[in-house]
Order: C-alpha cells, then sequence, then structure tokens
C-alpha cells in the first residue's frame, strides 16, 4: 500500500495511492483508518512530504562502499545525528542553497523508515512489527560545514530545505534488499542496493529505541552509498538549476529541483 500526503486549494488530506490517483483516507495512519470514495487525479493535487515527522533521526556511513571511498572504518555501531525537523520538504520542492554556503552542496540518496507505533527498547526480532512503511529521502548535506568548519554535522545537515523525503510511504517492500540510485540532471551518481548496509534496519530500529524513544511519525534516514558528490573524482556539487532524483526500488523516486 501507498499512503500520501497531498494538498488541493487550501486543503491538505493523507491518502491512498494508485494508478495516478490518491483516495482520501478517514482516521489515523498510525492506528485505524477507511479509505473513502473521494478519488483524485495525481495531476490536480500537490503531493507534500508523506508524512510530519516528530523526529528525523540519520545513519552516517551504513553502507560498506561508501565508509571506504571516504576513507573511513566500517563502524562498529551505528554513526547517529539529528537533522532538524525544518528541513523537511516533499517531491518537487526546492533544495535552496544556502546564501552562506552554496559552494559545496551535497546529494546522498538514502531509504527513509517511517515509524508507526511507539518503540522504546525494542529486541532486534521484533523491530520492523514497529514499521509503519519506507519512503526515499535525500541527506542533502553542506560539505564545508561538516567536514571542515563545524566540529558536528548538524548545522552542515539541516539547513532549510535539506531533507527531501517522498514521493509517498510504502508499506510492504523488503528494506534489505532493494535497488538504490541517485541522479543529477539524468547522470547516474550513486547505484548500490540497500544489501550493502553494514546495519540493517532491524537492527538500527533497535539501537536507536534503546537510546531515545521512537514515537510514531519518526523518520530514520538510514544512510547512503558510494557515489556522493564529494568522494567523486571530479566532485560533483549541487548547482543553481539542476535536478536531484532518488530512486529507490518498490518504493518509486524522489525528484527536487535546486535553486539559489
Amino acid at each position: 500500500m501507498r499512503i500520501g500526503r497531498a494538498k488541493q486549494g487550501d486543503r491538505i488530506f493523507y491518502g491512498v495511492l494508485a494508478d495516478n490517483q490518491i483516495a482520501e483516507i478517514v482516521g489515523d495512519i498510525y492506528d485505524e483508518f477507511t479509505i473513502t470514495s473521494k478519488n483524485h487525479s495525481l495531476a490536480h493535487v500537490e503531493l507534500l512530504a508523506p508524512i510530519e515527522p516528530k523526529n528525523i533521526i540519520a545513519i552516517g556511513l551504513n553502507y560498506r562502499k561508501h565508509a571506504l571511498e571516504n576513507g573511513r572504518d566500517i563502524p562498529r555501531k551505528p554513526v547517529i545525528f539529528i537533522k532538524a525537523n525544518t528541513s523537511l520538504v516533499g517531491p518537487d520542492a526546492f533544495i535552496k542553497l544556502p546564501k552562506n554556503h552554496p559552494n559545496e552542496v551535497d546529494f546522498e540518496a538514502e531509504l527513509a523508515v517511517v515509524i508507526g507505533k511507539t518503540a522504546k527498547d525494542v529486541e532486534e526480532a521484533e523491530a520492523l512489527d514497529y514499521v509503519l512503511g519506507y519512503t526515499c529521502s535525500n541527506d542533502i548535506s553542506a560539505r564545508d560545514c561538516q567536514m571542515r568548519l563545524d566540529v558536528q554535522w548538524a548545522r552542515g545537515k539541516s539547513f532549510d530545505t535539506f531533507c527531501p523525503i517522498g514521493p509517498w510511504i510504502e508499506t510492504e517492500i523488503d528494506p534489505n534488499n532493494q535497488r538504490i540510485r541517485s541522479r543529477v540532471n539524468g547522470s547516474p551518481m550513486q547505484d548500490s542496493n540497500t544489501a550493502d548496509m553494514i546495519f540493517t534496519i532491524a537492527y538500527l530500529i533497535s539501537y536507536c529505541s534503546k537510546n531515545m524513544t521512537l514515537l510514531p511519525g519518526t523518520v530514520i534516514m538510514t544512510g547512503t552509498p558510494e557515489g556522493v558528490g564529494v568522494a567523486r573524482d571530479p566532485q560533483v556539487f549541487l548547482r543553481n538549476g539542476d535536478v536531484v532524483e532518488v530512486e529507490v526500488e518498490g518504493i518509486g523516486t524522489l525528484r527536487n529541483p535546486v535553486k539559489l
């Protein structure tokens, strides 16, 4: 099932997507809901970020080849950081290059997990029972802030518009074996598989839940594969007018234009 969030005029609603239509739902996406007969063509609505996250938790260096391309050792435990909720945008929304740090803005294709019920001290074996579904995400990063100017990653990862997610939540995929790709202006950049993750989705949920309570609507961004712009030769950073896409097999494609 694909669950989306849409805007029509001044009204925002959740719905279930199929055949280029979105059917409105009533109820709670984290509990029980009913699909209504109110259908809208996707051409006549604006798809928003499919969730308004309670928290955005991100995992660094969680793909083996990405850790190696950065000259880093394979982490023994997940590398956790937080992105500001104000960095959230949806599909087709602009990624805005910060005026004070526009020159080294990078893309990171990621599979994101949406938590469906409160998780605290969850064991790995039961962790996937707490998942509502999965979506595409892009961990946009100002590399100068992240790598040279700051001693931690929060600012470089949290500028406004630096967390595109969407286009919807897919509830029925195997998260541990899906192709994941990114493109800039149609040119392939990243092309990997979630099977290259160092820590599985279940392990990440369990690990995070033992450090902080995961509320319904929490998003966990699970890391990016090799091929990011800063590690390429020559380096590739986002520029005004670019279009960046993140595609995750079984979900779809998240597309965002870039502007200064």
